[in-house]
């Protein structure tokens, strides 16, 4: 009864804690280290929602997931406030399209091993990543510029 307690405790600061690492990536003043921050809070984000997955709590999914979304939106939209051309300053957006890219095979396999019924639960999810790899991509591997 002790333990799980405990482990009840773990799991709500744990929910806790990926909350406040978006706020902490949102107040970093520098938008290439917020971008990697907010990529960072989108895995601890989807391990959060493959636990509450595999405990049956498909709310607390919804709610992973969507915290993911924001996260993997937030470091995109960082990257594109920085106002560098990604063909020439490639460093912080090669590794977000790298990041993005993992991430988008795990939600892929995440929802390959869900249930048919709950597999909806990621389509909106797995878009949004897609859309965000791809844009990551083509900025950096698009011609010069007319």
């Amino acid at each position: 009864m002790q333990m799980q307690l405990i482990v009840a405790a773990l799991l709500v600061l744990a929910a806790g804690s990926v909350r406040a690492d978006l706020k902490q990536a949102m107040a970093e003043p520098n938008l290439e280290k917020r971008s990697k921050l907010a990529l960072e809070n989108a895995e601890t984000a989807y391990a959060a929602a493959r636990t509450a997955y595999d405990k049956g709590n498909n709310s607390q999914v919804s709610a992973d997931i969507s915290e993911m979304v924001q996260s993997v939106n937030l470091a995109y939209d960082s990257l594109n406030a920085t106002g560098k051309d990604p063909r020439k300053s490639p460093k912080w957006f090669k590794r977000a399209e790298i990041e993005s890219r993992n991430l988008l095979r795990k939600i892929n396999d995440f929802q390959d091993e869900m249930d048919y019924s709950d597999r909806p639960l990621l389509n909106k999810a797995k878009a949004t990543v897609q859309q965000v790899h791809d844009n990551l991509l083509m900025g950096l591997m698009e011609g010069k510029r007319k």
